[in-house]
């Protein structure tokens, strides 16, 4: 029998190769599958495009670009998110405010606890 979070699609966005495998390793570890990562903000629009998630990891700063357009059609499309970053909720916009923050660097475990309460919070 299946847990819940394995049938659970999680949007990685995170430009830090290693940063993602461990993010990734961390989803899969704890049953969830991972769609990407995706290291740009065209590679996530793609990604959610094509096959849309039940939530998402997004990391704000992309390679010295600006993930908030990312962040948007994730609003529009009703996915829950969260965003992991080291510039905390302050590097939020105002619409934005009310996502959760998950500071850098953080516990894996935490990440998981954090994508589970979004996944129970959307069904």
């Amino acid at each position: 029998m299946s847990s819940p979070a394995t049938e659970r699609r999680i949007l990685v966005v995170e430009d830090e190769a290693l940063v993602a495998m461990l993010v990734e390793d961390a989803l899969m570890d704890a049953g969830f599958t991972v769609v990407g990562p995706a290291r740009t903000v065209s590679q996530a629009l793609e990604l959610l495009k094509a096959d849309p998630p039940d939530a998402a990891v997004l990391d704000l700063n992309l390679g010295g670009e600006n993930s908030l357009s990312v962040a948007d059609a994730l609003s529009a499309r009703g996915i829950p998110f969260l965003v992991a970053t080291g510039y905390g909720a302050a590097g939020l916009p105002a619409h934005l405010r009310h996502i959760p923050v998950l500071p850098k660097p953080y516990d894996p475990a935490d990440l998981t606890v954090a994508i589970d309460r979004l996944c129970a919070g959307a069904r």
